[in-house]
């Protein structure tokens, strides 16, 4: 990906995403396009508008931490958006690759059987590790049978992204289908912002930008958010409705990927779908010649 296009993309986003009453200033009644003008930001970042026109051309390499946080403070930056515009400074600087722990190609990439063990150790809510392009690389048996409509289409490829843009089962499996779509397609545009030159990760964006309007939209909007707590809605084939609480949890031993583990409120009726999805989980497993969930 571009860094440059993305960087000024991403920033003149954000300035226009800022009311001038927000930041201290008048509106006017003269202003020709939405948000904060350049000279104004550059005003709040105490910096000439020649140097902060530079910057939001893309040239932030060589940029010192000062005026990346003045930028940030000025644009009014949440957490997950500094650390984006941080990630986009490091790659253009050259220094991501220094910063960024190496990983394997996670095509390659097999769980160690100690953490396969301790997936399976969760018995009362679905338990998977992801990337940050949303391939699902391991997971409990309950999370497979969670899952069982991105494992049923082979064309998903256990991606949830891809599933929840091109197969129409995921407008069922998610009743907030489009909180759930501008979720995905955050944590796609913070894992382009960390790994800007991921093949795979380019490759997913353009398909899923080819083939579905509503995921070109939301990548255009450029928004990032951190994503590791929260509740969520579902509608399982099997079960019904479900309302989860999830933890996802940044894997030290393997930079990059996340163990989330989904848990419902005890006592509650979601409490007690999960209870029949283990079931009905293991029960197809009993009745497949290998052992095994047909949707392999």
């Amino acid at each position: 990906m571009d860094n440059r296009e993305e960087v000024r993309e991403f920033l003149t986003s954000r300035r226009a995403k800022i009311r001038p009453e927000q930041a201290g200033l008048p509106a006017g009644s003269r202003r020709r396009v939405p948000g904060l003008r350049r000279s104004e930001v550059a005003a709040l970042a105490d910096m000439s508008v020649e140097y902060y026109a530079k910057l939001e051309r893309g040239n932030l390499a060589g940029v010192s931490p000062t005026v990346l946080d003045a930028v940030a403070r000025a644009l009014r930056l949440d957490d997950a958006e500094r650390a984006h515009f941080l990630h986009l400074a490091q790659a253009a600087d050259g220094s991501d690759a220094l910063v960024r722990p190496r990983r394997r190609a996670t095509r390659q990439w097999t769980p160690h059987r100690s953490l396969q063990w301790a997936l399976d150790a969760v018995t009362a809510g679905p338990a998977f590790v992801r990337n940050g392009r949303m391939d699902l690389l391991a997971v409990n048996p309950l999370a497979r049978a969670f899952y069982h409509d991105v494992y049923a289409d082979r064309h998903n490829r256990a991606n949830l992204a891809r599933f929840n843009f091109l197969d129409p089962a995921s407008r069922r499996f998610y009743p907030d289908w489009d909180l759930a779509s501008d979720i995905a397609v955050a944590i796609l545009r913070t894992e382009a912002g960390r790994n800007p030159h991921d093949k795979e990760l380019i490759d997913l964006v353009g398909e899923l930008s080819t083939r579905s309007d509503a995921f070109r939209t939301r990548w255009g909007a450029h928004d990032v958010r951190l994503h590791g707590t929260g509740t969520k809605r579902f509608h399982h084939a099997a079960v019904g409705e479900l309302t989860l609480a999830y933890e996802g949890l940044e894997m030290a031993a393997e930079p990059g990927l996340v163990l989330t583990i989904y848990t419902a409120e005890p006592g509650s009726p979601s409490e007690e779908g999960l209870r029949l999805l283990a079931s009905w989980a293991a029960t197809r497993r009993a009745a497949s010649p290998a052992g095994q969930e047909t949707s392999h």
